[in-house]
């Protein structure tokens, strides 16, 4: 019996349960697998023996997966020790895996989830354990080493980019229509905030200023650029992303709460928009600032989702199975952008250790030199991303999603 399973794991995407289907219909094609597992949050039910047998379900859900926001299979931000410290989450995994004789492992998340697919794979090799581990991209953050970008990205970029046209149209409509401040996620890039560069009516953008955690954010100067802008055109359209920090690295907004970090030690951010909606007010400037935190909408909207995005992450579980019957292990699938015009794409693996633990930022040339939008190299490489729009199902006028039943394998 040969036996594969796949989780889930951190921040869900729009896109995300495609490529666990992408792993069940390569499977179904390929038949080297004799089951497809999938562990329920991540590896932390999987720990707690929470595993269903996908290859159980009915086919008309399996395809309606792909086309149902968040993970199906639940998730989880469960940080496994390193195995020099503490081995116990490492044995009670194997027992797990021994006893389905599970061969491979395929883990879809962000960086956190490839830092654990990095260590679960170094240990299985240290101890001779046959068990292979594949990562499988997944973050709306864009913020993965070695791929071109993330299954998820595309989605959160069409999502925020068209948010951004309707909400500019919606704030224009008055006499004195003021200021409006849109803020995207982004706790460390400023990839999605860019996204909104996107956004064109009349051949021309309708973000005035874009500000990344990339640059530095000088608070005369942003004040400084505000006030000019609305002095002219009596209306300034603001996008920023929620990781934005000073020069001297300070986040220029963190939630007050008691504990805010995760597991991971990661700040808990949101609210910076209304910290400069009140710098705007403060400044004299106007009193007509509307801010609009975008949420988890930026990560779940199927119904602006990218179909290139959602074709992308599908490919990318299928190559899993492919790269897998070859051995792999400790390794990513990455995405490698093979042509611009027209855009073309294909996979490789790529090793997770480059990946764990790494950022990839908005290239500074990307950047204007003024810190304060982004330019032409940004918009060229983001828009091949968002291109069309996924075929779905209804029922009674809304998209038809599913949900797993957790029907555990005993």
């Amino acid at each position: 019996m040969r036996n594969c399973i796949v989780a889930q794991s951190g921040g869900p995407t729009a896109v995300i349960n495609s490529s666990v289907i992408g792993v069940f219909y390569e499977n179904l094609k390929v038949k080297y697998y004799d089951n497809v597992y999938s562990g329920l949050n991540g590896i932390e039910g999987i720990l707690k023996g929470d595993i269903i047998n996908l290859s159980e379900l009915e086919y008309d859900k399996i395809d309606t997966l792909k086309y149902t926001p968040a993970s199906a299979l639940g998730s989880c931000r469960y940080k496994i020790d390193d195995y020099k410290e503490n081995d116990e989450d490492y044995n009670n995994l194997f027992k797990i895996l021994n006893s389905l004789e599970i061969q491979t492992f395929f883990y879809v998340g962000g960086n956190d989830s490839m830092d654990t697919v990095s260590k679960l794979s170094t240990y299985a090799q240290k101890c001779g354990i046959d068990i292979n581990f594949i990562g499988i991209p997944k973050t709306i953050d864009n913020d993965l080493c070695l791929t071109d970008h993330t299954p998820g990205y595309g989605s959160a970029a069409k999502f925020i980019a068209t948010t951004a046209l309707e909400t500019y149209l919606d704030s224009s409509v008055y006499t004195n229509n003021g200021i409006f401040i849109l803020e995207t996620m982004g706790r460390d890039t400023g990839w999605l905030a860019a996204s909104a560069a996107l956004a064109i009516i009349d051949d021309r953008m309708i973000a005035d200023f874009i500000y990344l955690p990339e640059v530095a954010f000088d608070i005369d100067n942003f004040l400084s650029d505000v006030k000019e802008r609305f002095i002219a055109n009596n209306q300034v359209y603001i996008v920023v992303s929620e990781g934005i920090k000073d020069k001297n690295g300070n986040f220029i907004s963190e939630t007050k709460i008691a504990n805010n970090h995760d597991n991971f030690g990661h700040n808990q951010l949101g609210g910076v928009g209304n910290v400069l909606k009140e710098l705007i007010i403060n400044a004299g400037i106007t009193n007509r600032v509307k801010t609009l935190e975008l949420g988890v909408m930026q990560r779940c909207a199927m119904h602006c989702a990218s179909l290139t995005d959602l074709e992308e992450a599908h490919t990318v579980g299928r190559s899993a199975v492919s790269f897998s019957i070859s051995g792999a292990t400790g390794k990513m699938v990455g995405i490698k952008r093979v042509n611009e015009t027209p855009y073309l794409y294909d996979t490789e693996l790529v090793d997770v250790k480059q990946v764990a633990n790494k950022i990839k930022y908005v290239p500074t040339d990307w950047i204007n030199t003024e810190g304060n939008h982004v330019n032409e190299k940004a918009i060229n490489y983001i828009r091949p991303l968002i291109q069309g729009i996924p075929n779905l199902d209804t029922k009674n006028g809304l998209p038809k999603y599913v949900m797993v039943e957790k029907d555990l394998v005993s």
